[in-house]
């Protein structure tokens, strides 16, 4: 199968899937489409059916380097100023304590198990351990983002996971970017290799440079044709350039995309327009993530056994303890980390840039664990995060009702935070 046939079965599909697929399956089912897009790519790799080609898969690099930027694009919009001004400061304190323990735990334990499964010191498998620390961070936004539509009342629980979730991403994605710093080899030519500080400096600097120029020129421009077009080619410069330079398309576009919500005259219209173009691209993406995946056996299966179990562990055992610290423990609960356990888009972006650098070790170990904690946790995200909202909302009815009954007469509630959620989400 020719290479353009290949991109336009591709997009076409992705693309009625996104419009048509996904929003029944969330109002039916509860499902957070995604997982079976790469179980899909997977199926027609080169692995299995071999309908697309590992040369066609390498040929379409580019292609999957621009969804990266667009993938970081739009996590960058979460990050609007004045709204996280209004967020209460226990809320960023239990996500950052929450987001910073998975990131170490995980991060330590799979340095230390990879180091004995491959025999390999400690030191030459960092690589690979930080990597798999900065996924086992992330957490699928829409499985939230899911639920809390279908909320008549919000509550403490839904807005501090959608703070955990934007805080996961932005840990995830600053270790991943830091680390491509830290390993990034001298380029020739060069009479003096940049440090790592001067690699962080030129990656800031790619985003910075393109959210000034993409604001100096289009910050109030409002229609979607001319806004698709030029966030196209802004991002298509910042992820290109940060690609080329062996860097991760991932934080200089998301730092783009915050530099746009928060100085566009329509940070509506901007954030329309990237999450419009995101889904079937993300669907994309992920189709050609499947077909570049590399089935590992062996020594393998123990190291992915190990990740799915540390981050389950370190997710609900971070999350408790965070708020345990932050003394938030009796209004979240004991295992409000099972609504982070979900991964998706960001996960499966993180691994894919590690695949695809050149000489990366234990690339394929790591995207097949990625692609296992994918397949296992994102079908379920979202009512995952239906069972801990319905949990909150028990507590709640239950604590008052229960303090009604030594108090006076008029001191009783009404149960209508109880009901908040439908009855197939409670169900």
């Amino acid at each position: 199968m020719s290479a353009g046939l290949v991109l336009v079965v591709v997009v076409a599909g992705a693309y009625l899937a996104a419009h048509l697929v996904f929003e029944w399956l969330a109002r039916r089912f509860l499902i957070v489409s995604g997982a079976e897009y790469l179980l899909l790519g997977i199926l027609i790799g080169p692995n299995v059916s071999n309908l697309v080609s590992a040369s066609v898969v390498s040929s379409f690099a580019p292609f999957m380097v621009l969804a990266l930027g667009w993938t970081g694009a739009v996590i960058g919009t979460q990050f609007h100023l004045p709204t996280l001004l209004r967020v209460r400061a226990r809320y960023s304190q239990v996500a950052f304590l929450e987001a910073l323990l998975t990131l170490v735990v995980v991060t330590a334990v799979m340095a230390v198990g990879l180091a004995a499964q491959f025999e390999r010191p400690t030191a030459a498998v960092l690589e690979p351990a930080v990597t798999l620390g900065a996924i086992a961070t992330t957490s699928s936004l829409w499985g939230i983002a899911l639920i809390t539509r279908r909320l008549r009342h919000r509550a403490v629980i839904v807005r501090q996971l959608e703070v955990a979730a934007a805080v996961d991403a932005f840990v995830g994605i600053t270790a991943f970017g830091l680390l491509l710093c830290w390993r990034h080899a001298a380029p020739p030519g060069l009479a003096r290799a940049p440090t790592t500080t001067e690699w962080a400096v030129i990656t800031v600097a790619i985003g910075a440079v393109g959210g000034a120029l993409f604001h100096l020129f289009l910050h109030g421009e409002r229609k979607p044709d001319r806004l698709y077009v030029s966030l196209i080619g802004a991002l298509t410069l910042a992820s290109g350039a940060a690609a080329h330079l062996q860097l991760s398309p991932l934080l200089p576009t998301m730092l783009i995309g915050a530099i746009l919500i928060n100085t566009s005259r329509n940070p509506a219209t901007i954030r329309d327009a990237l999450n419009t173009v995101h889904r079937p691209l993300y669907y994309v993406l992920l189709v050609f993530a499947g077909a570049a995946w590399r089935p590992t056996v062996g020594a393998a299966l123990l190291p992915v056994l190990l990740f799915l179990a540390i981050r389950t562990a370190a997710k609900m055992g971070g999350a408790d303890l965070a708020a345990r610290l932050a003394g938030t423990r009796g209004t979240l609960g004991p295992d409000w980390g099972r609504a982070l356990l979900g991964q998706g888009r960001l996960a499966t972006a993180i691994a894919l840039n590690y695949l695809i650098l050149d000489g990366a070790p234990l690339a394929e170990v790591v995207f097949t664990a990625t692609v296992a904690s994918v397949l296992l946790t994102d079908l379920a995200s979202a009512r995952l995060v239906a069972s801990v909202v319905r949990q909150y909302r028990e507590r709640r009815a239950a604590r008052p009702l229960a303090g009604a009954m030594a108090g006076p007469p008029g001191a009783a509630p009404t149960a209508a935070e109880a009901n908040d959620l439908p009855a197939e989400a409670a169900g």
